[in-house]
């Protein structure tokens, strides 16, 4: 890719503050980054990021993981499409993303980087404009996310088809049914974690999960640790 591109790039890029946009080479290392990256880590100036890998700007494992995500996709050739999971903003805010990384290719077909971006979960949509019903509905399963509902349930509750519940689902929050759930679930679990000294068979079943281990096991893909080390590690900051 040209330089003239990924200037192009990052200044259109640049007019998204709610997408922090990237390029990286064949060894996982930024060579371009826009506005909402930098301050998404806390960094004022592109010259901080550029040839450093996440790991080298962001400590712990919202480091490690995105590393090891990159690695991934180098290694295999395939993307990740719009993965739902919990990042950092400066100083310690909690932001639920998007995130997407795609394989460059050269012209024999060889990855010789990534590109990709990391897009905030936030509704583009005024509540006037929300239907009663689905707000409600909405409202009360994140209230009692221990409520066992699927999409459908929630679509009935929305007086709703769970085609039309999908659609506003995607258009208010920018995710499907199944992961508002997720996040909405994952949310709450984080909250009891940090806020409580619940046992985490006891906070599993608080947010929906027949189990401890579907409980482990969702919160570790969504977060990148276990619930027991995210509770010690975000303690720690604190």
């Amino acid at each position: 890719m040209r330089s003239v591109d990924l200037r192009t790039l990052q200044a259109l890029f640049d007019l998204a503050p709610d997408v922090a946009f990237f390029v990286k080479d064949s060894n996982g290392r930024y060579l371009t980054v826009n506005q909402s990256l930098l301050a998404r880590h806390g960094l004022r100036q592109p010259g901080d990021a550029i040839g450093k890998r996440p790991a080298d700007i962001c400590p712990g494992e919202f480091g490690r993981i995105p590393t090891e995500q990159d690695q991934r996709v180098l290694r295999t050739g395939k993307p990740l499409v719009e993965h739902l999971e919990l990042q950092w903003y400066r100083p310690r805010e909690p932001v639920w993303c998007l995130t997407t990384k795609l394989p460059l290719r050269d012209k024999d077909g060889r990855t010789t980087g990534i590109i990709g971006f990391s897009r905030d979960v936030r509704a583009p949509m005024h509540a006037d404009d929300i239907p009663q019903a689905f707000a409600s509905a909405i409202a009360q399963f994140e209230e009692g996310p221990a409520d066992h509902c699927s999409p459908a349930t929630l679509a009935e509750r929305s007086q709703l088809s769970l085609s039309q519940f999908a659609k506003l689902t995607r258009r208010i929050f920018g995710l499907t049914p199944t992961q508002f759930i997720v996040k909405t679930r994952i949310t709450a679990g984080s909250r009891f974690l940090l806020e409580t000294d619940k046992p985490i068979a006891e906070i599993a079943q608080l947010c929906g999960y027949q189990d401890q281990s579907a409980f482990t096991r969702t919160f570790r893909v969504a977060t990148g640790l276990p619930p027991l080390e995210y509770r010690r590690q975000e303690r720690l900051l604190r």
